[in-house]
């Protein structure tokens, strides 16, 4: 899971999988709360399945201004980049 389509991918699938989330309602410009009706428990357990499943951490920081799937995944391909 190196570039952002294959990031998206993988986030798209855990959010069907995960959170049960149908997948035509999960783009790149999807607002979690507004198109996905995430709330802050849902917010916190995407961010421990992806630490888990990535093997990184996080911080509180990296998700205080996230709105949109796509600012998810640019979170995350920041993150792999430092890690890598």
């Amino acid at each position: 899971m190196n570039t952002r389509d294959e990031i998206f991918a993988g986030l798209k699938e855990m959010l069907e999988t995960d959170f049960e989330i149908e997948g035509d309602r999960i783009t790149r410009e999807a607002f979690l709360g507004a198109d996905l009706d995430f709330d802050s428990i849902d917010a916190i357990d995407m961010i421990a399945e992806l630490q888990r499943k990535l093997k990184c951490r996080f911080t509180p920081e990296d998700f205080k201004a996230v709105k949109t799937v796509g600012d998810v995944v640019e979170i995350i391909y920041a993150r792999l980049q430092e890690n890598a």
